[in-house]
């Protein structure tokens, strides 16, 4: 399979450089007449993804002589990017794009040095409405696009067949009910082999809350008030929802509740034949084949027949550094993301499609195949919705995550979990509109 995909990757770079990867010397325009503009790209990647994108990057330099990447992981991973961009902007040393996870947009957005990319997506080289629809809400802030998806993921579940057969329960069929789901959990739970049918993130924060707002929109429910000042999570659909994971973990004792902050004591637990489903995205896919476990993958049970899942996007965001830079970002990002460098990227890294018509392309098909799972992932990726993008929503997902770990452990009823963090959810958004 990697012999495949290296060689696939190869072909298609070829074909990109002699097709001239729709540049500025296939006729595209310069940037600037008196010579390259040079920009600087903080992608915070390492091991594959970040030689992916170093490729891409070599292959952008040699087909347009109107902007030279120059390509850095700005000293930091991903997850400290954030830090990284606010001490750089403080200091007038940022750079030209980064990498901005989803949840962080909103913050970083404040600075008036990102740039406003409303009016640049509605050119039609951008073919914005290619991108899926959730990955364009995380891009969205007060209704103003500000940056550019940069990865797409999304919530299913993963399960061990081998347990499947052992308990002699039926691999999960994609109209499957929460209900359904509680009653396969219970099954696979076996306490004298210390196995267990389900876990869930007990270390608080993000990884704790976002796995309840699928459930929650599954139900009509919201996470916040159409208005944005209120929360909305501790409604019927909201307790609904906690109240079945509580029941879950607390009387059927199925739940394995993790309190790895990282989330790695539920993979090994599956990866050792003791979890029979664990809630994750393509991301684990990898790890799980190189563990060798037999597995099936399928989209979220649904309440009443909804389904929806949760995309975590994260983003490009591109700075103003003056308008010769600013417009070579926007060349070099709209080359990026476009879809012949989509699949490029895909195939390097076994990440999903970006864009709609990369994932119709006869090559990804065939990738797809080689992946057991990859296919469902790529399936739900137009149902996916996005957390809202706000500034305070980290601290009002903290507020949510103590509560939903309160009723894992039985110290807690779902509606009483619910109420307190709405209490201080609702306090947050109100301390943040009183500040401007």
């Amino acid at each position: 399979m990697r012999r495949w995909l290296t060689a696939a990757l190869t072909l298609l770079l070829c074909g990109l450089a002699a097709a001239g990867c729709g540049g500025s010397d296939s006729g595209g325009g310069s940037t600037n007449a008196s010579g390259p503009v040079t920009i600087k790209f903080w992608h915070g990647q390492n091991d594959i993804t970040q030689k992916a994108l170093e490729r891409l990057v070599a292959q952008f330099n040699r087909t347009h002589s109107d902007v030279k990447v120059d390509v850095n992981s700005g000293g930091v991973l991903a997850d400290e990017m954030l830090t990284k961009l606010t001490a750089s902007l403080a200091g007038g040393t940022y750079p030209d794009v980064a990498y901005v996870f989803g949840s962080d947009l909103a913050n970083i957005s404040r600075s008036d040095k990102v740039q406003d990319l409303t009016d640049a997506v509605r050119a039609p080289a951008w073919r914005w409405d290619d991108f899926w629809p959730g990955e364009r809400e995380a891009a969205t802030v007060d209704g103003r696009v500000r940056a550019i998806p940069a990865l797409a993921d999304n919530l299913g579940i993963i399960y061990n067949k081998k347990l499947f057969d052992e308990a002699g329960v039926p691999y999960p069929s994609a109209d499957w009910s929460w209900d359904d789901f509680r009653t396969v959990a219970k099954k696979l739970t076996d306490a004298g082999k210390g196995q267990f049918g389900y876990s869930w993130p007990g270390a608080g924060g993000e990884d704790t809350t976002w796995r309840l707002w699928p459930m929650l929109w599954q139900q009509g429910g919201d996470i916040l008030s159409p208005d944005g000042k209120r929360v909305a999570f501790d409604s019927p659909a909201g307790v609904r929802a906690l109240q079945l994971v509580g029941d879950m973990a607390t009387q059927d004792k199925s739940i394995f509740v993790d309190s790895d902050p990282n989330g790695e004591r539920a993979i090994r637990l599956f990866q050792s034949g003791k979890l029979g489903m664990i809630e994750a995205g393509p991301w684990v896919l990898p790890d799980i084949i190189s563990a060798r476990v037999d597995y099936g993958a399928q989209r979220l049970p649904g309440f009443d027949g909804n389904h929806t899942t949760i995309s975590g996007s994260d983003n490009w965001v591109l700075f103003d550094n003056g308008d010769a830079r600013s417009r070579a970002t926007q060349e070099f990002i709209q080359w990026l993301t476009a879809q012949p460098q989509d699949l490029a990227w895909v195939l390097a890294t076994q990440s999903l499609p970006l864009r709609k018509s990369t994932s119709e392309t006869a090559a990804y098909k065939r990738y797809a195949k080689t992946i057991p799972g990859t296919q469902v992932f790529a399936q739900v990726l137009n149902t996916a919705r996005s957390r809202p993008s706000l500034e305070t929503y980290p601290q009002i997902s903290d507020a949510v995550a103590e509560g939903i770990v309160a009723v894992l452990l039985g110290r807690s009823s779902a509606q009483d979990a619910l109420d307190a963090a709405a209490q201080r959810g609702d306090a947050i958004l109100a301390g943040a509109g009183a500040g401007g």
